[in-house]
């Protein structure tokens, strides 16, 4: 089978607090309100994902580290319960989640024909991390489409920004023809917020938007600068400037996973609609989406160019 592609990719940020201030059922804590706009941007981006036609959501989250290798979640469903370590009184979610195995394994075997260094998760105990579920519950509540998981090659501790860039590059085109090969359409997600210098204390009401900002005007200009790269379709030059943001901004792409989502996508060179902006805790989260929908804008896997 052929022919499968990438539907949309997803710059979809994790931060706990937009599930807590929806009071979803599967979370015990409850709000009273919270981060509007960004929960509104979410309710933009599902209004987008309603018009796309797509199989399987494909996710790489920094918060599943692992450090021999890349790793896919292997078996059919997990459930249990996540409990955030660091917002236990914010994020306690049961989850039940499908798997698409068949394109984890896909995936899997063309990054090790690629030369990378890839692992099957299959311990039906494993704790499904909270970027994932986060991310896949914001972008797709109802949970009705199976995902495929994938780790955070935490290769960065060990080496340095660029080497875990080149790796993530890589990871993004073995995506694509795995996709192709699938006969499947995906929308990929890369789960992480932009600059991530974050509050230390936290307030008596973690709802209330009086204290809510960005942690430092530099920070903010990082984001918009980011961020205007991809209103300007310029991915390839987002990508060259990612070890320096990620850097002065202490941003969450450290664990790849914008570098491996625009790499599946082969950098877009058309404008990425950004649904919002807005702080949690002082980081700056962007929601984007890249709709490749549009016959101008098609990826076919190993067919692009």
């Amino acid at each position: 089978m052929s022919g499968g592609r990438i539907v949309a990719g997803l710059l979809a940020p994790h931060p706990p607090h937009l599930v807590y201030a929806e009071n979803p059922p599967q979370n015990e804590p409850k709000a009273e309100c919270g981060w509007e706009t960004l929960r509104w941007g979410y309710e933009r981006l599902r209004k987008q994902l309603e018009n796309i036609d797509y199989d399987v959501i494909v996710i790489l989250s920094p918060h599943w580290q692992t450090y021999i290798g890349t790793h896919f979640l292997g078996l059919n469903n997990f459930k249990s319960l996540s409990v955030d370590p660091i917002f236990p009184n914010l994020f306690r979610y049961h989850y039940d989640i499908n798997i698409d195995v068949e394109l984890a394994k896909m995936i899997h075997d063309e990054a090790e024909s690629d030369g990378l260094s890839v692992r099957m998760m299959e311990n039906p105990d494993f704790r499904v991390d909270y970027g994932t579920i986060t991310s896949c519950h914001l972008t797709n509540p109802n949970w009705d489409k199976p995902i495929v998981s994938i780790s955070s090659n935490r290769s960065v501790h060990y080496y340095s920004v660029e080497v875990m860039q080149e790796m993530m590059i890589k990871l993004g085109e073995a995506t694509r023809k795995a996709i192709w090969k699938s006969g499947k359409k995906a929308v990929v997600i890369s789960s992480n917020s932009l600059s991530h210098r974050h509050f230390v204390n936290e307030s008596e009401v973690p709802e209330d938007m009086s204290k809510e900002h960005i942690t430092n005007h530099s920070q903010y200009l990082w984001d918009m600068k980011m961020i205007n790269m991809m209103k300007n379709g310029k991915t390839k030059e987002l990508i060259e400037m990612m070890p320096e943001f990620t850097e002065q901004t202490v941003a969450e792409t450290d664990g790849g996973a914008l570098t491996w989502m625009l790499s599946s996508l082969n950098y877009p060179t058309y404008p990425a609609t950004i649904h919002e902006y807005g702080t949690i805790i002082g980081t700056g989260n962007a929601i984007a989406a890249w709709d490749t929908n549009d016959e101008k804008r098609k990826i076919e896997g190993v067919s692009s160019k």
